[in-house]
């Protein structure tokens, strides 16, 4: 892969990883994802089908995309995702998914025939009943039992937390000891704002917080700086002696633009090229008529601002005014 054949934007980023929503559908009602009265369901044939899918996948390989990760939604709700997970894992990428692992356990062995070996599950809390309040189901059970399955069948698993003020950020230090005796990665992530989930500066906790809500438990002097790689989201962190991680992922006080490497593809067949951003560029349409993709493609890239799509502060003005898509709609 040459470098004039890579998506690059203004900036010199380069474009290696597209995260793929599968579906807008999912099992839980999260209040941070899923808007209190849902979203418009839409007849299928404004989504990508299978082989659609498959095929703008292979473009975006084409361009020098090396991983690819599945959203949602909820990714395996969908009813042909087996296949989907199948022949997007014969693509020379690095394939992962995000889940809530409601459903893992029918997908061991299509995630191990795949290659597909990393594993993201969003959990928010390890209390069931505040579980059960924030996705608006009653799962945990469920949820924990899978969790414990992916580590047991070894893959690499990342427990995602949206830290929200007053309903959660006391339970950052039990997570955190999570990673004490197993191979698990936990992930705080600050809340952002989306369309619907009534989010408020006041609602975040920051990243200096979640810091510093570890180093009251742990002590500063256990706490382990990890060196980030290249294109990483996260900064990460070890407990002295712990067989696991955790780190922060800090999109609204401390974000990691500079570096981003990362394109959206929704449902619906739209790029966005930053999840903040509120430009979209329809790829299907153009694809349903065999009109070249490539272009379209790197033209949204080329459009991507310097940072969190062209807004450099969440006030209560920008939140009033945005006309983002719920999360869920998007893919995380």
């Amino acid at each position: 892969m040459t470098e004039q054949n890579q998506i690059t934007d203004t900036f010199g980023r380069t474009h290696d990883y597209l995260r793929i929503s599968l579906t807008e559908r999912c099992n839980l009602r999260c209040v941070y994802c899923m808007p209190e009265d849902g979203i418009k369901l839409r007849d299928k044939s404004h989504f990508m089908t299978k082989n659609e899918l498959v095929s703008i996948a292979k473009t975006f390989v084409k361009l020098g995309v090396k991983k690819i990760r599945l959203t949602g939604g909820e990714p395996l709700v969908r009813k042909d995702a087996k296949e989907i997970i199948i022949a997007l894992g014969k693509l020379p990428v690095e394939l992962a998914i995000t889940t809530n692992a409601i459903l893992v356990d029918q997908f061991i062995a299509v995630f191990k025939e795949a290659g597909l070996k990393s594993v993201n599950v969003s959990i928010d809390s390890l209390i069931e009943e505040r579980f059960n309040s924030i996705s608006r189901r009653i799962e945990f059970q469920k949820v924990k039992k899978n969790i414990d399955l992916l580590i047991a069948e070894g893959f690499h698993v990342k427990l995602n937390v949206v830290v929200i003020r007053n309903v959660n950020e006391d339970e950052i230090a039990d997570f955190v000891s999570l990673a004490e005796h197993q191979n698990v990665h936990i992930r705080f992530i600050e809340f952002m704002p989306f369309d619907g989930n009534k989010w408020e500066w006041d609602k975040k906790v920051s990243y200096k917080e979640i810091l510093s809500a570890v180093e009251s438990e742990f002590g500063n002097a256990a706490i382990v700086k990890i060196k980030d790689q290249k294109n990483d989201t996260t900064k990460c962190f070890q407990i002295q002696n712990f067989k696991g991680t955790f780190g922060i992922i800090s999109s609204v006080t401390n974000p990691f633009c500079d570096t981003c490497n990362r394109i959206r593809l929704t449902a619906d067949g739209k790029v966005k090229n930053c999840l903040f951003s509120q430009d979209e560029t329809d790829i299907l349409t153009s694809f349903r008529k065999e009109e070249d993709i490539e272009q379209l493609i790197r033209a949204a890239i080329l459009q991507k601002k310097k940072e969190r799509g062209g807004h450099r502060n969440f006030d209560d003005d920008f939140v009033e005014d945005m006309k983002n898509r719920s999360m869920i709609t998007i893919g995380g």
